[in-house]
This record gives C-alpha cells, structure tokens and sequence, in this order.
C-alpha cells in the first residue's frame, strides 16, 4: 500500500469514526436538552455515517486495477459515491427544514450551556476535519475525499447555526425576550439552506463526470499547445479530454507525414503520449490516433 493510499485510507476512517460520535453526542444532547437544531444536526450526523461509509466503499472499488469488463479503470466509483452523498445531504436539508418548521408552532423550549457546547465542540472538530480532508483529497484527486470534504462543511454550517441559533435562545431565555427564543428552530432552517445548496453543486459535479464532460478550456488548450510541441505533428485534427474519476483521459488524433514508417508513427505517439503526462501528473491516459498528411496540405 503506497503513502498516498495510506493517507486517503487513513482521512476516510477518521471522518468515519468522527461522524459516528458526534452523531451520538447530538441525539443524546438533543433529546435530554429538547434542542431542535442540535436533534436535526444530529440526523444529519448520522445521514454522514452512511455517506461517509459510501465513500469509504467507492474509494476502495476505484483503486481496484483495470479488468477485462472494465478496461478504463474503476475510477469513477468515486464519482457514484459522491452523487449518493449528495443525495443524502439532500434528503438530510430536507428532513432538517421540516423538523425546524415544526418545531416553529411549539411552545418555545428553554436550551442549556449543555447544548450550546455540543454544537461548539461539533464545529471545532468538523471545521479541522474539513481542512484536513480536503487538502488530502485535492492532492490525490479523489472525487470521494472531497465529497466528505463538502460533507465536513455542511456540517461546518449547521454547527454555526446551532451555536448562535442555541446562544440567542439562552439570551432570550434569560431577558424573557420572546422572540429571539426561537432563534434555536430559525437556525435549523437557514442550516438546510447551506446543506441543499452543498447538495445540488456536489450533485451537478458528479453528473458532469459521468456525463463525461470536457475538461476546462485553458485545461484543453494546454493539452493542444503540448501536442503541437512534437515536432512531427503537422496538423491537429481533434483533442479531448475528460475527467474519469481521481485522473483524466485524453484522445489526441493527428496528421504525420505519410511516408513515415509505422515504427516512427508508433515513436511519435509514445512522444505525443509522454509529452502529456510529464506536464500533467494529473492525465491517466493517452490515447493517439494517427492520420496521414502530406506537402501542401493544411496544419
């Protein structure tokens, strides 16, 4: 197992296992304290253990090597993994805003420092967990470490609205000011607003993945100004690119000299190829079609 592999092994597990107690200690605190926001926060929680686990299983499926059903590669397991966690944001935003609406036609309930510091303590440890998984995942290009990324700064929302939605509360609680006693319900709503909106942006990227949408334009056009570098390509038909999961595939199809040997074509698309993939550590595959060209013909 390579450092690389340890390390996305290793922040998955602990956003795992950070996920399963936090969930515990905001239902148990929820429910004893009657905190609305921190018992929504807390369902989310747990909607994050089966996200979490989602990942864990699709990172593990994208790192399989390439087999005779799947030629490419499994690296868009990734990508399948972050479209069920954003579907379950989803559902959790949804489940956050009715439980919060709800609690809107009750009799205020009185909340505790108690509570107050559950939700403190949530978004200290999200917020380092957040950091922490997303410079990992961006480093390897791992479409499920982000998405636990995304998931940490959901969390990282709900928890801020939890702590000033709990912290006004208090306030109102202590200077009888009716009003801001509600501030604990307010706070669940505007928390699955954020998480709706983290849901629907991880939702459109995975489904431009497995769309197979092109990379960027400065991306493509870099990739172009590589090709045309090789001196023996005098005319560039097509080049795409996209992106397949933790690495991009690239289809380059040219014109060479007809008269060329098929050995010296064979040497100008392992050039093109190499070329490619030095510049981008981040390009998997290159593939190289060849078409002839000759004097007088367009570059």
């Amino acid at each position: 197992m390579n450092q690389d592999h340890k390390q996305s092994t290793f922040a998955i597990w602990l956003s795992f296992i950070s996920n399963i107690i936090l969930t515990a200690i905001k239902l148990v605190v929820g429910l004893m304290f009657n905190s609305p926001v921190l018992v929504a926060d807390g369902v989310h929680n747990a909607g994050d253990v089966v996200a979490t686990g989602t990942a864990l299983s699709s990172m593990r499926i994208s790192k399989q090597p390439p087999d005779q059903d799947h030629p490419y590669g499994h690296g868009k397991a990734e990508v399948v993994g972050a479209g069920i966690v954003a579907i379950i944001l989803g559902l959790a935003a949804i489940y956050m805003a009715y439980h919060s609406v709800m609690v809107l036609f009750e009799p205020p309930q009185e909340t505790t420092v108690i509570a107050l510091s559950a939700a403190s303590f949530s978004l200290i440890v999200k917020h380092l967990l957040y950091r922490y998984t997303m410079s990992i995942g961006k480093r390897l290009r791992s479409n499920g470490l982000i998405a636990t990324a995304y998931d940490h700064l959901a969390d990282v929302y709900a928890s801020i609205a939890a702590v000033i939605g709990i912290g006004l509360a208090m306030i109102g609680d202590h200077y009888q000011i009716g009003i801001l006693s509600y501030g604990d319900p307010v706070a669940g709503i505007v928390v699955a607003y954020f998480v709706l909106k983290l849901a629907i942006h991880m939702g459109r990227g995975s489904a431009d993945v497995l769309m197979e949408k092109t990379v960027g334009e400065e991306k493509l056009n870099e990739l172009i100004q590589l090709v045309r570098s090789v001196p023996e390509v005098k005319r560039i038909d097509r080049v795409r690119a996209r992106d397949h999961g933790h690495y991009i595939i690239v289809d380059v199809r040219v014109g060479i000299p007809g008269q060329f040997s098929i050995q010296t074509g064979h040497d100008i698309a392992r050039t093109i190829k190499q070329t490619i993939m030095e510049k981008h550590a981040d390009v998997g595959e290159v593939m190289v079609h060849l078409n002839p060209w000759y004097e007088g013909e367009g570059h």
